[in-house]
């Protein structure tokens, strides 16, 4: 029996499901995303570490930027071969929901949490002057901080917490495990680190001994000498010079149950934060909107050890089962 084209149609999938996991700037360093391996038993609910999930997002469209040139030889001139000129590929999306890291990814500078501030703290655009950090105590885990009960007293459920060292004049990338800032200069506040950190969990209890988290804070179990703060929101500038860095991973799930991958072993915001109105009505465009934060990235390219050429994305395609290739 001959093999039928349509045996294997085009993928049919509701959405693009979206994952990111940081790039360690001081060595360069991506996360690798192995298809062979992972591609067809990436868990979409539950992904390995270090990748976060973000959930569905919206008009995923990927654009290539790269520019080829003509070689040309002979008289009258031809081209005898082309050469890639320029490298370079841009990725754009709407989250469906607003998070610390989608307001971070959908801006081109720092992203800061918002601390708790301190009693009769004189107001600053991006948050006033912190109430005390508590010392975090031993036995900690990445989903239950140790505090000393007159601490643990100082939250409640609900409570979002941000976890980090001291600042103490470090220059460089600082925040763990996530870069959130690049300082040239020293600066004043001593909690700065905690201001930029990823290292955030929402708490879900709390007890006499400690924090129990909702979900696991990103670095792990906190180093010793690590310190704790209330953050009570988030906040991003409009401006400066640093540019968020991450690996980032679209998942296209087709109802056949083939899979279409899309890594990027480094995005950087190309535009700054804007968001988008969605009415929830079509026919009413003046009522109720939904807002919805738009991203736009640029892929910087990387050296695939295999060959050394330079890309700036893989694309990958697992078949459905039984489904001719």
């Amino acid at each position: 029996m001959a093999a039928n084209w349509y045996s294997n149609p085009a993928p049919v999938a509701r959405r693009v499901r979206a994952y990111f996991a940081p790039v360690n700037r001081g060595a360069q360093a991506p996360v690798i995303f192995d298809p062979a391996e992972q591609a067809a038993t990436f868990h979409l609910d539950a992904p390995p570490a270090p990748w976060i999930g973000l959930g569905w997002i919206q008009d995923f469209m990927r654009k290539s930027a790269s520019k080829t040139a003509p070689v040309l030889t002979g008289i009258p001139a031809a081209t005898l071969e082309q050469v890639r000129e320029i490298l370079s590929a841009q990725v754009s999306f709407q989250f469906l929901s607003w998070t610390k890291l989608t307001m971070a990814l959908a801006t081109g500078s720092q992203h800061m949490n918002l601390l708790a501030p301190a009693s009769g703290a004189a107001p600053a655009a991006d948050g006033a002057q912190a109430a005390p950090a508590v010392v975090v105590q031993s036995g900690s885990s990445a989903t239950f901080v140790a505090l000393a009960a007159t601490d643990a007293a100082k939250f409640s459920p609900g409570s979002v917490i941000a976890v980090d060292v001291d600042y103490t004049g470090q220059l460089g990338y600082v925040g763990s495990p996530v870069s959130g800032a690049y300082l040239r200069q020293a600066v004043t506040d001593v909690d700065y680190i905690r201001r930029v950190t990823f290292n955030v969990a929402l708490v879900s209890q709390s007890s006499s001994a400690g924090l129990t988290l909702a979900e696991p804070l990103p670095g792990g179990a906190p180093a010793a000498g690590t310190k704790l703060q209330a953050v009570v929101g988030f906040v991003d500038r409009e401006g400066g010079s640093f540019y968020q860095e991450w690996s980032a991973l679209f998942i296209l799930q087709g109802s056949q149950g083939e899979r279409v991958c899309f890594y990027y072993p480094r995005l950087q915001p190309l535009a700054g934060a804007e968001e988008t109105a969605a009415p929830l009505n079509a026919r009413n465009k003046t009522g109720l909107a939904r807002v919805l934060l738009h991203a736009q990235l640029l892929a910087l390219p990387v050296t695939d050890p295999l060959d050394g050429e330079r890309v700036v994305c893989y694309r990958s395609f697992i078949p459905a089962p039984n489904a001719l290739v």
